[in-house]
């Protein structure tokens, strides 16, 4: 962190977060800020408070915060594409595991998923798990229900009214339906449902964009270029998981049209636990490989990438654009460091969450009790822009930033 007094202190910013693959209402995020947010204020000594934001347009919320002397006000807005999440997420068991069969083929097939590997195991762990448990639980289903059948066929042999062989074999059948369907009814705890829809969106076009989720990246960039020509003193993109690599096609098509005025706010970009290898590996991912490789030279903005080797759902301390193979000459970002969970989490709380993978994911957005130079309220909040607070930052050591993916072509722009 730079220990320079900023030139310029943060009365007035702008956030756009853009979630991952969640269908669940902003609310959520909302009240996750809210009450994170008051924790990590009386674990770090500033103020910190909340209201229901004023106005039109996304769903948001307002932020005073006073942090080292000064009062920061921000407006929260979460770009949200939710509704196309629901879309997606197929309730149809059968569907799901077509999904299953052609993901699965993709990444095989394309040779993605060896090159994945070379990177962290924890989110190939992550990939692969809703395919075994999916696989596991259909097991499950046709051994109960041959059983249930072959109870029933050989009772012809002892019974002189027994049930005939169709109704053994629809028995059987109704049982693997049921055990089936019971799974399905638990899959917020199980989550196997869940990845398996999130993992065939991206694949499901082999890393291209569906139209109606280029549709709404045109209208999330209309929005930040509304925040550009504003009065705020800095406008900051967050992109979280998936929402990431949203955030850097979103940027990089504001950047060449021309959209980021030079005496405009600060333009920041917080990319958190992203996984954009998962679709930057693919064959048909050209657009956001171009958008890699145009990124990471500008000058226009500062790009933070934070993640922990904690999260095993994060392609955790992978240069995105490195990792890829689409660097260009004069490459400036991201800054890639790590949140170092083991360190800022005391020991209690690390053990509490160590195993909860679902939770970590999502630990980027919430407080730390042994906080170190990374805190999301602070970085949202707080007095200082994004790119004066990491003036100073090394990148971790232990990054990985080398060429690893098969495919490098890029779309033309």
């Amino acid at each position: 962190m730079s220990s320079q007094t900023p030139q310029k202190q943060v009365r007035r910013r702008r956030v756009f977060y853009i979630p991952g693959y969640d269908p669940i209402h902003p609310r959520r995020y909302r009240e996750l800020y809210r009450s994170e947010g008051a924790a990590q204020a009386k674990i770090s000594g500033y103020e910190i408070d909340l209201k229901s934001k004023s106005g039109q347009g996304p769903y948001g919320w307002h932020v005073t915060s006073t942090q080292d002397g000064v009062t920061t006000e921000t407006d929260i807005e979460a770009l949200v594409w939710s509704d196309i999440v629901r879309q997606s997420m197929s309730n149809s068991i059968p569907a799901t595991y077509l999904q299953l069969a052609r993901t699965a083929w993709i990444y095989v097939v394309s040779g993605a998923l060896w090159r994945l590997m070379r990177l962290r195991k924890g989110p190939v762990i992550a990939a692969l798990y809703p395919v075994g448990m999916l696989l596991l639980q259909l097991a499950l289903a046709v051994l109960a229900g041959w059983a249930v059948a072959a109870i029933v066929m050989l009772a012809e042999l002892w019974l002189p009214k027994a049930p005939s062989r169709v109704i053994g074999l629809m028995a059987g059948l109704g049982v693997a339906v049921l055990i089936l369907r019971w799974f399905r009814a638990r899959d917020g705890k199980l989550f196997a449902y869940y990845l398996m829809h999130d993992y065939a969106y991206s694949a499901q076009s082999g890393g291209a964009n569906p139209p109606e989720l280029e549709a709404r990246m045109a209208e999330f960039g209309d929005l930040i270029a509304g925040a550009l020509a504003g009065d705020a003193d800095e406008v900051l993109v967050v992109g979280h998981s998936s929402g990431a690599h949203l955030g850097v096609s979103v940027l990089a098509d504001l950047i060449r049209a021309g959209r980021v005025p030079a005496d405009g706010p600060t333009l920041g970009f917080l990319s958190l636990g992203q996984v954009v290898p998962m679709v930057s590996f693919l064959p048909r991912a050209h657009r956001l490989r171009a958008d890699l490789h145009y990124l990471c030279t500008r000058e226009e903005l500062a790009w933070v990438d934070v993640s922990a080797p904690g999260d095993g759902c994060a392609f955790a301390l992978c240069d995105p654009v490195t990792v890829t193979g689409v660097a260009a000459d004069g490459k400036r970002w991201p800054l890639v460091f790590s949140a170092a969970f083991t360190q800022t989490l005391s020991p209690d709380r690390w053990a509490e969450l160590r195993w909860r993978f679902f939770r970590l994911h999502f630990q980027y957005l919430c407080a730390f009790d042994q906080p170190g130079d990374y805190d999301y309220f602070r970085i949202t909040a707080g007095p200082l822009t994004l790119a004066e607070r990491y003036e100073n930052r090394a990148p971790s050591k232990s990054r990985i930033d080398v060429a690893v993916s098969k495919y490098t072509s890029m779309a033309p722009v």
